[in-house]
């Protein structure tokens, strides 16, 4: 039988390795024991016309099952889910509270924290991103504070069990484990812990990690060689 196809960069700068959204998908396949196969694509392919027929907006990570292909990693998980019938629970209203968690992480707490990587590198140099710091500090503070208020002394989201919200939840609030937002949260940064010692993550982020073998393109030399000027 074949086995699904994602997509992954054969090459990322050092702070975004472990970071890259295929990890999420590489997790979920691992949680519910689904052997796959990567296409690695090197920095500037994702925009080719080729990879833009799976991907409209040039990302990844993509997913292929036969005739089905996938964008979006939330997406993805949730498919890989339903299809394998784990990472979501059998009863219809623990189902959907864990698919609303999807959401959550990804709509509700996740997009204040790309503004932060926007104002503290991808545009860290232009005159609007330190006026904005502050405030996109609050909200992920706030965002943090109300998902370990929610979360309490339970073990997971829901029901005590690990599920895809799970997933997708611990996947978001990582990015700012080494900037010290989850350290006001003992429960949230015990949470985190819990979920990146699941062995199907240490699995999918070993994979990730084995898969950056290529080089950085030239565009992408002078941006780190800039970046390494300016910091």
């Amino acid at each position: 039988m074949a086995k699904p196809i994602i997509t992954a960069f054969d090459w990322v700068p050092d702070f975004a390795r472990g970071q890259v959204r295929d990890l999420r998908v590489r997790w979920a396949l691992e949680e519910v024991g689904q052997p796959y196969d990567v296409l690695y694509l090197a920095q500037g392919t994702q925009k080719a016309d080729a990879h833009r027929a799976r991907q409209p907006f040039g990302q990844v990570p993509t997913y292929e099952d036969g005739g089905l292909i996938l964008f979006e990693s939330g997406a993805i998980v949730l498919h890989v889910a339903e299809r394998h019938g784990t990472l979501l629970p059998r009863d219809p209203a623990a189902r959907a509270r864990a698919i609303g968690w999807m959401f959550a992480a990804l709509n509700s707490v996740e997009p204040s924290i790309m503004d932060h990587a926007f104002a503290t590198l991808f545009e860290a140099g232009e005159p609007w991103s330190k006026p904005r710091l502050p405030s996109i500090e609050q909200r992920i503070h706030d965002r943090f504070g109300e998902v370990a208020r929610r979360l309490g002394d339970r073990e997971w989201l829901e029901d005590d069990t690990f599920t895809a919200g799970d997933l997708m939840m611990i996947s978001v609030l990582r990015i700012m484990e080494e900037d010290g937002f989850l350290s006001p949260h003992p429960n949230l940064a015990a949470y985190v812990a819990r979920g990146t010692a699941r062995p199907a993550f240490q699995r999918a982020l070993a994979d990730q990690l084995a898969g950056f073998t290529g080089s950085p393109p030239p565009e992408f030399a002078a941006w780190l060689k800039q970046q390494g000027e300016t910091a």
